[in-house]
């Protein structure tokens, strides 16, 4: 077995907490319309997200697009009225935006950890689908920035997970082997069995699991038992 010298990351969901910062976010901005923020409207929000952000990611809309559609999918069916031209509906993500990135949170665990894997002398990266400068942003604003040091975001790189593509980047980018590497992520399929697919370890993390051994617990004890 090969020793492990680096450790990725996805960043949604596993070191940043998209779905707390994006459910306040999507919380006042409804109400700023005048919608009650209830489960079914935020639920709705969600599943418009979901939906849009795999078409662009597919390739069939762009990242502009996949807002506005958003915004489509959900006001009118929670009786919203919508501008008709993109520039107001743009203007109109742009205050839902506002209010999703005064929420922006790294989990309480995420930097601890990775202060620990550079003491620890592992190379750390980020590998996530999403445009550098909001990836990034999110890493700077966090605090979790400097304590990594690889960034791959999809836009950069030119390809998405769960293609092995981008993970043989994030492998070459960290000069480590893909045998040398464990990638951590909150997805079974786009993170652990496409970093499997690669020739990564791969590791699964939910956030919203009630009990077990917090990411920190998980993500050591993970490189403890590979090193035998």
């Amino acid at each position: 077995m090969a020793h492990l010298r680096a450790v990725g990351f996805d960043l949604d969901g596993t070191l940043f907490d998209h779905r707390g910062a994006a459910t306040a976010g999507a919380a006042r901005f409804l109400e700023s319309l005048g919608v009650h923020a209830s489960a079914f409207a935020i639920g709705r929000w969600f599943a418009a997200e979901t939906e849009q952000f795999e078409r662009w990611r597919t390739g069939q809309i762009s990242f502009p697009e996949q807002r506005r559609e958003r915004l489509r999918a959900v006001l009118p069916a929670l009786g919203v009225p919508i501008p008709a031209d993109d520039g107001g509906l743009d203007e109109l993500f742009d205050a839902y935006r506002h209010q999703y990135e005064a929420s922006w949170r790294a989990y309480p665990g995420s930097l601890p950890l990775l202060r620990t894997l550079r003491v620890q002398g592992y190379r750390i990266g980020v590998l996530t689908n999403g445009t550098e400068t909001q990836q990034v942003d999110k890493l700077r604003r966090t605090g979790l920035l400097d304590a990594v040091d690889v960034v791959c975001t999809s836009e950069r790189i030119g390809v998405q997970k769960p293609d092995r593509r981008a993970f043989e980047t994030l492998s070459a980018e960290f000069g480590v082997e893909p045998s040398g590497c464990l990638f951590v992520g909150d997805s079974v399929a786009h993170d652990v069995e496409a970093a499997w697919a690669a020739g990564m370890h791969g590791l699964l993390i939910d956030h919203e699991a009630t009990d077990g051994p917090d990411m920190e617990t998980l993500v050591l004890t993970a490189l403890a038992d590979r090193r035998g």
